[in-house]
Formats: structure tokens, C-alpha cells, sequence
């Protein structure tokens, strides 16, 4: 077995490729909670890892298991209706989506693929091993978003 780097050196490494991930799977506003959430997972199972051969594909593993988390809690949290306005609001200009909104809006496993190929840039394989399915599945995933984003977009 080899020895693992210091934990420090696979978080300056990778930050970026996670921080990445998650900004485009729950959005930016959240994500720096995820990203905080990823690392203290990661750090806490990091003694107990026996290889250190693609820990990139495990940290972002982690960080989309968080993500998932993330939205469920989300969803299981009670919407605040104490006060209700006396008037309505008046309508927000339409804006143009961008691009990772619209990923945002794709469902789970197709925006977490689309996410870890474009924003990573992790080949199917890879992918597949983060979300849990076969290859093929990985890159239907990647292929079914891509597909419902150029009709979103177009």
C-alpha cells in the first residue's frame, strides 16, 4: 500500500474540480456549504482510505453525494408564510438563463453527469464510478442533458 498524500495536498489539488461540480449541481449560492460539508466527509474518511489512485473520482463522489443532501433537504424544508404581502409584487424582468441555471434544471442523475463531464471534464467511466451506474448509463446521462439543454437553450 502506498503511502496517501497530506490531506492538504489533495485539497489544493482538487478544490477547484469540486467547487466546480458543485456550483453547477446545486448552484452557487449553495455550493460553498457543500463544498465545506464535501472536505469534512472526505477528511474524517480520509485515514481509512486504502488507495490513493484516483481520488479526484472519490472526492467528487463525496461532493455528489452531498449535492443529493443538499437537495432533499431542500425539499424537506417548510416554505415561511407568516406574512403575506398586502399588494403582489410587481413582475421581475424576464431574464436570459445561463447556461449552469439550465443545468440546474435537469433532473439528477442527467445534471450531475452533464456537470461532471463538462465542468470536470471526467471521461464516462469516471462519471459512472461518481453516480453509481454503468458507463453506457453514464454517458446517456451526459447525452439525454445535452439534448434537453439545446432545446432549453435554443
Amino acid at each position: 500500500m502506498k503511502a496517501l498524500p497530506p490531506f492538504q495536498q489533495v485539497l489544493e489539488r482538487h478544490q477547484g474540480d469540486v467547487i466546480g461540480f458543485l456550483i453547477a449541481a446545486v448552484g452557487p449560492h449553495d455550493a460553498e456549504d457543500c463544498f465545506q460539508e464535501t472536505f469534512l466527509s472526505a477528511l474524517r474518511a480520509y485515514p481509512r482510505l486504502d488507495d490513493d489512485r484516483n481520488l479526484r473520482g472519490w472526492l467528487l463522489t463525496i461532493a455528489h453525494r452531498k449535492a443529493i443532501d443538499h437537495h432533499r433537504a431542500r425539499q424537506r424544508r417548510p416554505l415561511s408564510m407568516a406574512e403575506l404581502p398586502e399588494r403582489p409584487a410587481r413582475p421581475q424582468p424576464e431574464r436570459q438563463p445561463g447556461i449552469w441555471q439550465a443545468v440546474a434544471g435537469l433532473p439528477p442523475k442527467q445534471r450531475t453527469a452533464v456537470a461532471l463531464r463538462f465542468a470536470c471534464d471526467l471521461p464516462h467511466r469516471e462519471i459512472a464510478s461518481a453516480i453509481g451506474c454503468s458507463e453506457e448509463a453514464a454517458r446517456r446521462n451526459v447525452h439525454e442533458g445535452i439534448k434537453k439543454l439545446r432545446m432549453e437553450l435554443a
